[in-house]
């Protein structure tokens, strides 16, 4: 974990050089200064406390391009601070760090009496819980003429520092909420801050104009999808963390500063001051995006699946504000997203070790439970641009730069092979061909791009790239466009591969000698170099649509190499995919909210050719809201962000426009596997042994509490959809509900058909009403409503039914106009028909001389009263016509 410094590198807490750094003084009691006495110094405290930790040294800055080692947890012989603790007086802050035990406490003092110089200091010495309570008391006894330590305050974090035009501001974690757990480590989401003013006495020269910037600051809403772990590195991938990786990733901090949004914040106060390390127990990374976690009960079996979405800080900000990508390669709408799968069957990395006095010593043994998938969405990284000044709701695109080298797109892929290794898929999903050239002129420039840039690669690490109108096939229905998506996905994994954190299960060997099966068994982790890169316009609809698809084929290979199923094919209506899908949905949804301003219009249903009743006016309603943030918040929304992140939107960019050479545009490097079996599986065994204590603070059997309390217990989870009961722990949620096929029938193909495929799919019907399983627990469970309230009039329009009854009647007038459509009708009576119908209506016709005379009869006795009345109905009437007269006009009748 530790690294010597550079002495030259900022530093965010500055050690104090004494015990006096913390603001008190040995001196005698009559002094006016704030001390205290030395008598009331009690003698348990020495000046270099015996708790201090030997084996812990601070995670430090590494120099400039030097690979560093992964700090994704702090070990338990060093500070895991999860609960903070506010004193204030005139003068000084003094903020208390504690573990989740209370036994372990360290401290920082924070100058007020300053304005424009922020002044921290840290007391490297940790603290018993006796130790520190006769510190307060010491330092309550030296502030007595300064109001003391004043009311305590507990926080949960310090988030960073701000100023805008004069003294400085603290921001601290008023409320937090648990959202995921992973291995021991809980996530947390950001409920509440609280921004507290520095200095004491602040003097604001342009009241103003502070108070501007300050309310342009407050519009990032800190309080929504903001994520922080104390233990758990959530800027960097699980494989990153386990595995300890010796790949620069990080750069010079102790976590990934590319998805850490505070970072400005953390670090802005302090650039320039000398000292020996960053604290990673004061910094608190702050992750922009989403986090999501469900649990899949599997026959009693509980599997964990969480969903992290990392929004990158650079280029980031609104739709139309940001787009393409900038002279450093950064993209917009950069998210990193990851699909964890874990088995709960222990809690934390590792199994305990073996107890074997013969063996002596034995080392723990890494978790084979735990598997992760990683993807990434981006903007198209070409110079491009839409103007928003006209009112219109798709503004053209103009691509602003034409760089024949394609300098930035080099950066941007680069940066991707540094980051996650080769291959690298691309999956271009905008428009090929328009009525309006619009997102095709995208689409030609990046095939052109891609092309260059991939002339210059290895043969085996060239780019994969797959470009395919995904909107035009869903329109046209001359594709199925999930099954389409699934081949993509299933050739990516194969390529890139997943993390697991152990070998196959013993079965899949057993079973492979069974079938004498020529693919090996995997007896060592698996681990994922390269990644897919997602993009449509915005990528949003299309690319979340595409992502769950490929999170849906990763989950199947991540519970087949779990032993959870024996086939990593998931059926789709499944309890398990059903709950993916409302996860991806949630996560498609939040990063939409971010960018746009508005929810996800096309979802994975619309693709599947499964639309909800409401799901047109849905996308109107998101369409218009879009529109709308778009034309009149963004402007705002943006200048809010970069202050947040502390972008400087007037300075001029520095960085040279050439590069040193247009063909060798990568590093060589960067094409290395970014993970290598041999070094992250020492990596991992070198992780569950020094880093994994944190168990002893997570596990706490004589705290008394409720299993309701628990997040593992009140977790989302299959069996709490919609309809499911505690029954249901028996039924496989990998067994689809239905049969339905994908393509619904057309609306003209006939109402027989609806008739026969609806209401026979259901296996009960309770007073004319198809219902299912389900539906007839739920109606045995619920009480009965009155059948005239309200209620249950809006229930019945909604959901409308036919009875038995009705059914059958409208039936019979289907089949009885089927009869005479298939009814095959002779020429001769067509004609006595025709011929007849005119005579009805009193024109004269010239009777064929062939027609049978029984046959007219026939039509003539049907218009009798008698007939109409019944009478003629069973037998024939006794009344005899002199046919040949009557067809000559005489009208006389025959006695």
């Amino acid at each position: 974990m530790s690294e010597s410094a550079a002495p030259h590198e900022p530093s965010l807490l500055s050690p104090p050089k004494s015990i006096r750094d913390l603001g008190y003084e040995f001196q005698l009691p009559r002094s006016t200064s704030e001390a205290a006495s030395p008598a009331s110094i009690p003698a348990t405290i020495p000046a270099t406390p015996s708790t201090v930790s030997t084996e812990l040294a601070p995670v430090s800055i590494a120099q400039p391009g030097k690979a560093r080692a992964s700090g994704f947890i702090q070990s338990t012989r060093g500070p895991q601070s999860t609960r903070f603790i506010l004193y204030e007086n005139k003068l000084r802050f003094y903020i208390i760090a504690s573990n989740a035990s209370d036994s372990r406490h360290r401290i920082i003092k924070v100058d007020r009496s300053s304005q424009d110089e922020l002044v921290v200091v840290e007391d490297e010495a940790e603290y018993s819980g006796k130790q520190m309570s006769a510190m307060l008391k010491m330092l309550d006894d030296g502030n007595k003429g300064s109001g003391g330590l004043g009311k305590p305050k507990v926080f949960f974090g310090i988030a960073g520092f701000i100023r805008f035009t004069a003294g400085w501001y603290m921001m601290l974690i008023s409320k937090r909420s648990v959202v995921a757990l992973l291995g021991g480590h809980y996530l947390y989401h950001c409920e509440n801050t609280d921004i507290v003013p520095v200095c004491s006495n602040q003097k604001i020269e342009k009241p103003a104009e502070e108070q501007r910037l300050m309310n342009v600051f407050k519009q990032v809403d800190m309080s929504k999808n903001f994520y922080f772990s104390y233990t758990y590195d959530l800027t960097s991938t699980l494989q990153h963390n386990l595995t300890a990786t010796n790949r620069s990733v990080q750069g010079k901090w102790p976590f990934n500063d590319r998805f850490a949004w505070n970072f400005h914040l953390l670090t802005a106060p302090f650039t320039g001051q000398d000292g020996p390390a960053v604290k990673p127990h004061w910094l608190l990374p702050l992750v922009h995006g989403h986090v999501d976690q469900a649990k899949l009960t599997v026959l009693g079996r509980v599997i964990f699946v969480t969903l992290i979405a990392r929004r990158s800080r650079h280029f980031a900000g609104a739709r139309y504000l940001k787009r393409g990508v900038n002279n450093e390669g950064n993209v917009a709408n950069e998210v990193e997203t990851e699909q964890i799968v874990t088995e709960a069957l222990t809690t934390p990395f590792y199994y305990p070790a073996q107890r074997d006095s013969l063996k002596g010593h034995q080392r723990r043994r890494p978790s084979p439970n735990y598997t992760s998938f990683v993807q990434y969405r981006g903007s198209i990284p070409i110079y491009w641009t839409q103007e928003t000044t006209s009112m219109s709701p798709r503004p053209p695109i103009e691509i602003s730069v034409i760089d024949p080298f394609y300098t930035a797109a080099s950066r941007h892929f680069d940066d991707l092979f540094r980051r996650y290794g080769a291959p690298i898929t691309i999956l271009n999903l905008i428009k090929k061909r328009e009525p309006q050239p619009r997102e095709s002129k995208l689409l030609d420039e990046y095939t052109q791009c891609v092309e260059y840039l991939n002339q210059f690669l290895p043969q085996d690490k060239k780019m994969v790239y797959r470009a395919w109108d995904m909107s035009r096939a869903y329109k046209e229905k001359t594709q199925d466009v999930i099954s389409y998506l699934e081949d993509i996905a299933e050739e990516s994994i194969q390529i890139t591969g997943f993390f697991h954190s152990g070998p196959e299960p013993f079965s899949h060997y057993l079973q492979s000698e069974a079938d004498e099966s020529e693919v090996p068994w995997r007896s060592t982790i698996s681990l994922q170099n390269g990644i897919c890169r997602t993009n449509c316009v915005d990528c949003l609809d299309r690319t979340n649509a595409a992502q769950f698809v490929f999170g849906k084929r990763a989950l199947g290979h991540q519970l087949y190499a779990l032993g959870v199923v024996d086939n990593p094919n998931l059926a789709f209506d499944s309890d398990a995919v059903n709950m993916l899908t409302e996860m991806y949905h949630d996560h498609g949804d939040t990063i939409a909210l971010q960018y746009t301003g508005s929810a996800l219009v096309n979802r994975v249903e619309t693709y599947r050719r499964l639309p909800h009743w409401n799901s047109h006016s849905r996308d109107i309603i998101e369409n218009i809201r879009r529109f709308y943030t778009n034309a009149l918040l963004d402007a705002d929304k943006q200048t809010a962000i970069d202050l947040f992140l502390g972008i400087n939107t007037e300075q001029t960019i520095t960085r040279p426009p050439v590069r040193g050479g247009y063909q060798a545009w990568f590093h060589k490097e960067h094409l290395e596997p970014a993970f290598v079996l041999d070094e992250c599986e020492r990596g991992i065994n070198d992780v569950v042994e020094t880093k994994g204590d944190f168990w002893v603070e997570y596990y706490r059997p004589l705290l008394f509490t409720s299993l309701g309390k628990h997040f593992a217990y009140s977790m989302n989870s299959t069996l709490k959809l919609p309809g499911k009961t505690a029954k249901d722990i028996n039924h496989s949620p990998f067994l689809a509900h239905s049969t339905r096929t994908v393509h619904q029938p057309r609306l003209m193909e006939g109402v027989r058909r609806w008739m026969g495929t609806h209401p026979t799919s259901s296996p009960q019907k309770i007073h004319g009403k198809p219902v299912s399983r389900v539906d007839v627990t739920k109606a045995l469970a619920e009480p009965e409503l009155n059948p005239h309230s309200t209620e249950v009039i809006a229930r019945q329009l909604l959901d409308p039914v036919v009875s038995e009854e009705e059914e059958e009647e409208y039936q019979g007038y289907i089949d009885q106009c089927q009869e005479l459509v298939e009814a095959a009708v002779d020429r001769k009576d067509r004609i006595v028909y025709q011929t007849a119908a005119r005579t009805a209506i009193g024109e004269t016709a010239d009777w064929q001389d062939d027609i049978a005379d029984d046959a007219f009869f026939n039509y003539v006795e049907r218009g009798t009263a008698q007939y109409l009345d019944g009478a003629g109905r069973k037998d024939a009437l006794p009344v005899a016509f002199n046919y040949e007269r009557w067809i000559g006009g005489l009208g006389q009748r025959v006695l």
